[in-house]
């Protein structure tokens, strides 16, 4: 079994990538709403700020920062990974995960990494806005509904028609392509 070191710091940036078990299934955006009820539900028990998001069919992608004393990020994705799976009609025919409890709607772990300082934020800020575009889902970022783009264009940290000349680099905790 591989030994998996998380880095924990209390009031700490994350930088975290979430994918669906079937990386082939919609459901986090055929079901947007439930996602964005077990994410507004975990907030309200266990706070944190939401400093980017991005939401794609199969994965999605999220700064977050956590309060001072706190650095318990496992446990708020465990939270919004089971309340939207518990939202979900259960149609799923791993017999495995059935028999342990599981939905297997979630790949078990997620990636995550510590935001190093401003460079690092802006850099995956602007990741978070182009992955859209990137999975060629929307030739534009402002066209992709389900980002936090739209209120940072509101805030006035990206103008409207951001991303169309953007390089990416790096994978974020993605499968190439």
């Amino acid at each position: 079994m591989p030994n998996y070191r998380r880095r924990f710091q209390p009031g700490g940036c994350w930088f975290f990538t979430v994918n669906l078990r079937d990386r082939r299934m919609s459901l986090l955006t055929d079901n947007i709403d439930l996602l964005r009820e077990a994410i507004a539900q975990t907030k309200r028990r266990l706070p944190f700020r939401i400093d980017a998001f991005v939401v794609l069919p199969d994965h999605l992608h999220a700064i977050w920062t956590l309060p001072p004393d706190d650095a318990d990020f496992s446990t708020r994705w465990r939270l919004i990974k089971t309340r939207f799976a518990k939202a979900l009609p259960k149609n799923e025919t791993d017999q495995m995960r059935l028999r342990r409890g599981e939905r297997g709607i979630w790949q078990r772990r997620f990636w995550e990494h510590l935001v190093r300082d401003e460079n690092d934020f802006a850099r995956c800020l602007e990741y978070c806005a182009i992955n859209p575009v990137k999975h060629r889902f929307v030739r534009r970022v402002v066209d992709w509904p389900y980002s936090s783009f739209h209120r940072d264009v509101r805030r006035g940290i990206f103008s409207e028609n951001w991303g169309t000349d953007v390089a990416l680099i790096g994978d974020f905790g993605e499968r190439p392509e």
